[in-house]
């Protein structure tokens, strides 16, 4: 199984196409995403890029990290997996003017 490589810095002009191109000369590409505002479908300047094979993923990592794309240096390293509850981990509720009985 491949690797998820992470993408910082992306710019906003970038396009999957683009990024699965860039990426493909260091190995094959499984999957190419531009992380995308759910309301604007505007890019957030994020991506994930699945690679094939854990070595393609090593070897995209050091050739593109610091890689400048439309004047901008991108951030490359291997994603992190995800955390359960979503990406704010789990804070519920709590806060606030009320949140104890201080009286």
């Amino acid at each position: 199984m491949g690797k998820r490589v992470f993408i910082g810095n992306l710019p906003f002009s970038a396009t999957d196409e683009q990024l699965r191109e860039l990426f493909s000369q260091h190995g094959e590409v499984s999957s190419a995403e531009i992380v995308k505002d759910k309301y604007t479908e505007r890019s957030r300047g994020f991506a994930f890029v699945e690679m094939a094979t854990d070595e393609a993923a090593a070897t995209a990592v050091s050739a593109l990290s610091g890689y400048e794309m439309d004047g901008r240096k991108l951030t490359v390293n291997e994603a992190r997996p995800r955390t359960e509850g979503g990406s704010r981990g789990d804070r519920r509720g709590g806060g606030g003017f009320s949140s104890g009985n201080r009286w």
